[in-house]
């Protein structure tokens, strides 16, 4: 068994195809970082297909300010000018091609020419059910904030519907399929894993009581939610940590609430997270839209509880009332009772918080991740 993979742009991916390589059947893996970065994980330079100038755009665009690019939205031009480039490059020879939805379609189209089974995989909910969330809460809020591109959606159901099987990693996104119509027999469910080599806890400086959310700081993230609920409480000697760059769309509500107990830390390289979540009383993750949010194993690792919405895919990793919570989105009451209980339980916080690591330990590294995945793909060679 032999597998082509072509991701762009996703942190998963290079796990994934570490742990194919490890066990030997990794045969290609398209990219749109360099070389050098791919090395990092153990891939070698030989399987590897780079397409740097993709990211350069990607990077571009993201950093030139608002006022130069009124109106325009060129995600769809970036994806599918990475399928192109990767269609272009693949190889025959694999028995499988696994690629990220959005930026696929022509690969997966290749891939099939070459007689291989083509798996799309999608991080987040089914698309349709993702823009209904981000289209209820800017009617909610008044707000127009960045839409998917109506291109990118097409594309994405044009892949659903071609691919031989779809990847999710949460049953939260699971069942977003299912309720769209998608056969169960269709959908690969395995969920990710997480580094305990990078992510373990460091010594705690003091003992201020802290909630922390790492991740972009968006509306899609619920930060707006936790922002009033934390404010609300008015908990003394209490901080919020929001560890994560900070979209257009979420400044109106850190003005709002802004205080001198809310930090705002902005984005932080992955090495350096361990030193945040490890500060940290229990971590909070107030999605409204998640496919499993890696952030919450990452602190999981670190000893931290998690609260998470029923969105998140957290219950993937989670038993609630063991490891943290799972509260449903939008609902302010719920994710401050949790916090409350968190701040004035703080001994059966600790020790939740040992569950957690001692959960992720077990069941939610990235070689486990690996092992599953090579077991659905063997699956899928013999079915």
């Amino acid at each position: 068994m032999k597998i082509s993979i072509s991701f762009h742009n996703r942190f998963w991916s290079f796990n994934l195809a570490r742990e194919m390589f490890r066990h030997g059947v990794l045969s290609q893996f398209i990219t749109s970082y360099p070389k050098f970065a791919v090395a990092r994980y153990g891939i070698p330079r030989n399987i590897t297909v780079s397409l740097p100038s993709n990211e350069v755009l990607r990077r571009a665009w993201q950093y030139l300010p608002v006022s130069l690019k009124p109106g325009w939205n060129l995600q769809f031009f970036l994806n599918e000018r990475f399928d192109r480039l990767a269609a272009a490059r693949l190889r025959p020879g694999a028995d499988i091609f696994d690629g990220l939805s959005s930026c696929s379609l022509q690969t997966l189209r290749r891939a099939k020419t070459f007689g291989m089974i083509g798996i799309i995989e999608r991080g987040s909910s089914h698309i349709l059910h993702q823009q209904q969330i981000i289209n209820e809460e800017d009617e909610k809020l008044g707000m127009k904030t960045n839409q998917t591109h109506p291109m990118i959606i097409e594309k994405e159901l044009n892949e659903y519907s071609e691919a031989d099987y779809i990847y999710v990693p949460s049953n939260f996104v699971k069942k977003t399929f299912l309720a769209q119509g998608v056969p169960e027999d269709k959908l690969i469910h395995v969920p990710f894993g997480v580094d305990l080599e990078e992510f373990y806890p460091v010594q705690r400086k003091n003992n201020t009581f802290r909630v922390i959310h790492c991740g972009a700081l968006s509306l899609r993230k619920g930060v707006h939610y936790l922002l009033q609920a934390f404010a609300e409480l008015r908990l003394p000697n209490s901080e919020l940590w929001l560890v994560g760059g900070v979209k257009d769309e979420i400044v109106p509500f850190l003005k709002r609430y802004k205080a001198d107990n809310v930090i705002v830390h902005g984005s932080k390289p992955q090495a350096e997270l361990r030193k945040y979540y490890s500060q940290a009383d229990v971590f909070c993750l107030a999605s409204l839209e998640e496919g499993l949010a890696m952030v919450q194993a990452q602190a999981m690792a670190c000893g931290l509880p998690v609260i998470c919405t029923e969105n998140t895919g957290g219950s993937d990793i989670i038993t609630d009332g063991r490891e943290g919570f799972i509260v449903p989105i939008r609902d302010l009451k719920a994710l401050q009772e949790k916090i409350v209980w968190a701040y004035e339980n703080r001994e059966e916080c600790k020790s939740m918080g040992k569950a957690a690591r001692l959960k992720v330990s077990r069941d939610c590294t990235w070689e486990y991740y690996g092992k599953n995945m090579l077991e659905a793909y063997r699956r899928i060679i013999t079915s």
